[in-house]
């Protein structure tokens, strides 16, 4: 059974760190391409990061360039989010994605809530 279970998200301070992470199962992620999309309320669905399947190349959202960094660990199946310098506007909910060709495969979600 195929799954993505994201986990790290919470309450944080503006200017604060928090660390997502992506634990899979069911599939090795080292043939997929990995992100972290995010939903805010009222609004779409919008990709924060990628890493190439290798990782060798990373993109980000200019919303979060310079503060977050994404990275992979095909070894142990899973894939982080490291956010630093935290702004209510970054205030989601955060998804795990892994995509290869036409399939793709999304995990459930977690809070992230940057508030003073």
């Amino acid at each position: 059974q195929v799954q993505l279970v994201e986990s790290g998200g919470g309450p944080v301070q503006p200017g604060g760190s928090l660390r997502l992470s992506c634990a899979a199962s069911g599939f090795t992620i080292n043939r997929y391409a990995m992100s972290w999309y995010r939903q805010a309320p009222g609004k779409e669905r919008e990709l924060v990061a990628t890493t190439t399947r290798a990782g060798g190349s990373t993109n980000y959202a200019n919303s979060v360039k310079g503060r977050f960094t994404i990275s992979r660990d095909n070894a142990k199946n899973m894939v982080s989010l490291q956010m630093d310098s935290l702004k209510p506007e970054d205030t989601a909910v955060y998804y795990c994605n892994a995509a290869r060709f036409d399939v793709g495969y999304w995990g459930q979600g977690t809070q992230v809530t940057v508030s003073s």
